[in-house]
């Protein structure tokens, strides 16, 4: 475990005049677990150092170059020699697309100025890039958090690699009772610090009470303010430690800024040695401080008021300085155990690779017909979810279409936004190793990059039922719709006869059967009352026969039936004669001897709906075309395959003729099938090569 620290340049890591980011990296290195394991980087010239792990940076400032770049490359040359499994970079979004392109290190980046007003981060698309080469994006206050969301889509907002983490100080004990008579002012002496506002209201206090004394620390070359007292210090710039021990003494701290401060250490380290601070509503002001004055006018007036108000009622001023020490609760310790949480995370996900995981959360997002009572129990989407659990994953499935359809309104036309929000809701929640999709078309593309941008360890697949061919190319359109975002896809066609994008990781996989669902054994019924079976219907949410549209393969069964007339045919969604589901369609199978497995268009590679599953797994003989290729899978012994449709009439009269030989076809096809296109090994399968993972033995569809 090694972590490295990079600061701004010139960001001064040392006692003689250090900067806020430096005395932050230092207090909360200290506190930290981690604290013999980490690395600071800066470029300084003074000579002492805050801690012994700082490392600074040798530089020659060349002609025409970028004194970023040579800083960045300089602490890249250092750091491929530590090799850091975190690198922390404070305060300077413009280096991280250098180093993201350099190192294999997880990077975390800390604001502590406005996210707006700095280079690498003004714009949203640069805001957008830090969030895809980051793990954390660490802010100094809410109001930090809000200022880098500003102008980007909602869904980013609830990034869990945002995090608000406070800056801190250490807490000590104060005996309110000696404190003195004094009002301290810490910063430069500017009018964005609101130093003219301070300076007007404390000569009037000073005048007014003569037995009360006033510090400021601070300096600026740039601003002339001079305000003049005999009870007025102006200390300059000291070292922290007086800074922190002035606070101790101070009975009220004054942080009236003009600016909008992302935070402000001052207030902070005031309220955790007990003074009655008075802030003004800038920024992250009112984050530092439990208890404080805001004022609501900032001018010196409405300062001058405050300030009377706490010298006069000693009351009120010891109150707020007690409630100030009492829930002060941004300590070192407690800051950094928030900082080590994050970074023992990221450990733990770099060290523990999938590929010795053995169990992952799955995160299954399909149609589950939640709302069609049972009448589409028997599908793909349950089939594959029951393999993911009988291979003893955690399994949480989404219904997207039950989702979308309970939630439509007129402010979400088609129930999207809806579904959007509550995956996103449910991954934080869950935090799923795998994400699988099936034919899950409203999941928004923006959705996905958000997930993977959020949570990059997130793998994702996703699987497909339907044609993609000639006719169904809007089907092919909704597959590769998302093929950018997902690492494996999955369709019931063989990908090579569909001129598929090159380079992505595309694969067959069968229809698979369950040993729940088929579950029959139609071969040991010794008196089915009819010959062949055959079921399509018009749309499977639609459930019944739409009036006027014709099947081609209504053509097809015609023929059939016309040259094999004394066959007794028990065909549904065909002649008027209404589609079957569910368990009615698993008893109509036991009522036949044979089955046709006929899809929609011409017959292509390894293309088959999911009725193969049912018809052959639960113990039909099954009739299939040999255009499909299927016969590499099966043998004329387990399915029976014919060239053409006077092909079929001829086989469909042997075997009904011949019970003994289409009951051991029938039970061998049943048998292999489940041995080795069950939803258990398809499950796999998807898993297996949706984290690239090796695996001894080849699957039969390979």
């Amino acid at each position: 475990m090694k972590i490295s620290i990079l600061l701004p340049y010139k960001e001064n890591f040392s006692p003689d005049y250090p900067g806020a980011v430096s005395i932050y990296v230092k207090d909360i290195t200290i506190a930290s677990k981690f604290k013999n394991k980490i690395f600071i980087y800066g470029s300084t010239n003074y000579k002492k150092k805050l801690l012994n792990n700082y490392i600074n940076l040798p530089f020659n400032k060349e002609l025409f170059q970028s004194t970023s770049k040579i800083y960045v490359d300089n602490f890249l040359r250092e750091e491929r020699k530590k090799n850091s499994d975190i690198i922390e970079v404070h305060n300077r979004p413009s280096y991280i697309n250098t180093i993201f392109n350099n190192v294999k290190s997880k990077l975390i980046l800390y604001f502590h100025n406005d996210p707006l007003e700095m280079n690498g981060s003004k714009k949203i698309s640069d805001r957008l890039n830090l969030l895809s080469k980051v793990e954390r994006i660490v802010f100094n206050s809410e109001w930090s958090k809000k200022r880098f969301l500003t102008g980007m889509n909602k869904i980013y907002f609830k990034s869990k690699k945002l995090l608000v983490i406070y800056q801190s100080t250490n807490k000590v004990s104060i005996n309110l009772k000696k404190k003195d008579k004094l009002i301290t002012f810490v910063g430069k002496l500017n009018r964005a610090k609101g130093y003219d506002i301070f300076g007007e209201a404390i000569v009037k206090i000073l005048d007014k009470y003569p037995d009360w004394k006033s510090n400021v620390f601070g300096d600026e070359p740039r601003e002339k303010l001079f305000y003049k007292h005999k009870n007025l210090k102006l200390m300059g710039f000291k070292q922290h430690e007086i800074v922190l021990n002035n606070f101790k003494k101070s009975s009220i701290t004054v942080v009236c800024s003009r600016w909008q401060e992302p935070f402000g250490r001052t207030s902070l380290e005031a309220s955790s040695r007990g003074c009655a601070v008075v802030i003004s509503d800038r920024g992250g002001l009112p984050e530092t401080v439990t208890n404080a004055i805001i004022l609501k006018k900032l001018n010196h007036k409405a300062l001058y008021k405050a300030l009377t108000t706490l010298i006069e009622n000693d009351k009120k001023r010891l109150k707020l300085q007690k409630s100030s020490l009492a829930n002060f609760y941004l300590t070192n310790k407690f800051v950094c155990k928030q900082i080590d949480s994050y970074r023992s995370l990221l450990i733990q996900s770099r060290i523990k690779s999938v590929k010795t995981k053995k169990k992952f959360k799955i995160l299954h997002i399909t149609n589950f017909n939640e709302r069609h009572n049972g009448r589409l129990f028997y599908n793909t989407g349950r089939r594959i979810n029951n393999g993911f659990v009988r291979l003893n994953h955690s399994v949480l499935t989404l219904s997207d279409r039950d989702i979308v359809s309970y939630y439509r309104s007129i402010k979400d036309f088609d129930g999207s936004k809806t579904l959007n929000k509550k995956l996103l809701e449910v991954i934080s929640n869950y935090l799923p190793d795998l994400i699988v999709l099936g034919h899950a078309d409203l999941i928004k593309k923006e959705t996905l990059k958000f997930i993977r941008e959020t949570y990059p360890h997130i793998k994702i697949a996703q699987w497909f039922l339907d044609r993609m061919d000639n006719d169904w190319k809007s089907n092919k359109k909704r597959f590769l719709d998302k093929i950018d975002f997902v690492d494996c896809s999955f369709c019931t066609t063989s990908p090579d006869i569909l001129k598929f994008p090159k380079n992505n990781k595309i694969f067959y996989i069968p229809n698979p059967a369950d040993q729940s669902f088929e579950n029959l054994e139609v071969y040991n019924n010794k008196n089915p009352k009819s010959d062949v079976f055959f079921a399509m219907s018009h749309g499977v949410h639609r459930g019944i026969l739409k009036k006027g549209k014709v099947d081609k393969r209504e053509q097809f069964l015609d023929k059939l039936i016309k040259i094999t007339p004394n066959i007794k045919y028990d065909f549904y969604g065909y002649k008027n004669k209404q589609p079957v589901w569910a368990d009615n369609f698993k008893n109509a199978l036991l009522n036949s001897k044979m089955g046709i497995n006929l899809s929609q268009g011409p017959s292509i590679k390894y293309y088959s709906s999911d009725r193969i599953t049912q018809l052959i797994g639960n113990g039909l003989m099954t009739f299939i075309d040999k255009r499909t290729k299927l016969n590499k899978f099966f043998n004329n012994n387990e399915v029976v395959f014919y060239k053409s449709i006077k092909d079929l009439s001829k086989k469909i009269l042997l075997y009904n003729e011949n019970d003994k030989l289409r009951i051991k076809i029938a039970k061998n096809g049943k048998n292999k099938y489940l041995k080795y296109f069950n939803s258990k090994n398809v499950a796999n399968f998807i898993i297996q090569k949706t984290f690239n993972l090796k695996y001894k033995n080849k699957f039969l569809w390979e």
